[in-house]
């Protein structure tokens, strides 16, 4: 009876997490899982870097009259573009003529938290969906993309064959940190530091975390090499959302829990499922 109630105050007690979050985000994840009684070790498989200028992007801001569309695809873009806005004295009525498309719910979130409306979000939340959800919206219009450096030329690509005039603004940088390439490796092979759990909270953090363990190609846009599965044996894999889960699975990586709710709090609810669902179930999670 006394372990049943701890549990149930604690019910990821003995869990040991790996969250890989950029290091300025990770606290809000690290102290959700705390709070539930998990053991956390946190290693950042992706860091968020300002762009070497963030000219483009201000001019951008400066003339938002100028534009009829914006897309923004990652929370980190909606919150370097916001906080530049504050920086150049934009207020919401600025935004207030332009349509907003936002690639998934954990952007669009974002975009209604900075106080804009959200007219698209496409069904599935991927690059192709958001060409698709504005097939007919763009043809003649100006549209203003928000990304990071490195990201996939999808979407400016296919609107532009939309008819539409496409500007693309770098608002952030990712890279991978080196720092945490030894860390990684080593955790992975101490018995008793290795993770019983690993979360994702985007594409990147998968791709640069197979890259940190020393499996990927190069410099520039690397694709990954598909890590030999032996090297999880006993450890979960939790997701935030399709668009991670859809990477994990590309990179030859297993899907163990995918969020429900694609947040934070969402991911911390789905990694408390996975152990209520091997406490049931008999399984040795915890």
């Amino acid at each position: 009876m006394e372990k049943s109630g701890h549990h149930s105050t604690h019910p990821l007690q003995g869990l040991r997490v790996l969250v890989g979050r950029a290091r300025h985000q990770a606290s809000a994840l690290s102290a959700g899982l705390r709070n539930l009684g998990a053991e956390v070790i946190e290693i950042p498989f992706i860091e968020i870097r300002k762009p070497v200028s963030y000219q483009p992007l201000d001019s951008a801001l400066q003339h938002l009259e100028n534009y009829d569309w914006m897309v923004l695809t990652s929370v980190n873009g909606v919150e370097a573009l916001w906080e530049r806005s504050k920086r150049l004295k934009l207020g919401k009525k600025q935004f207030k003529h332009l349509q907003i498309a936002a690639i998934g719910p954990a952007t669009s979130k974002a975009i209604r938290k900075a106080g804009l409306n959200v007219d698209v979000v496409p069904g599935e939340y991927v690059a192709e969906s958001v060409v698709k959800s504005l097939k007919n919206k763009v043809k003649g219009k100006r549209v203003l993309l928000a990304r990071a450096k490195v990201a996939r030329d999808v979407i400016p690509r296919e609107l532009r064959k939309l008819g539409a005039e496409v500007d693309v603004v770098e608002a952030y940088e990712t890279i991978i940190p080196k720092s945490s390439r030894l860390r990684l490796q080593a955790v992975l092979k101490d018995p008793k530091r290795r993770p019983t759990v690993i979360t994702f909270t985007s594409s990147s953090t998968v791709k640069n975390f197979v890259e940190l363990l020393g499996k990927g190609a190069g410099h520039g846009r690397p694709r990954p090499r598909k890590p030999v599965p032996s090297t999880f044996a006993g450890i979960q894999f939790a997701s935030i959302g399709p668009i991670t889960s859809f990477t994990l699975r590309e990179l030859g990586l297993p899907v163990n829990v995918e969020a429900k709710d694609y947040s934070i709090p969402g991911l911390i609810t789905a990694v408390a499922s996975l152990v209520k669902a091997s406490r049931n179930g008999g399984g040795v999670l915890v």
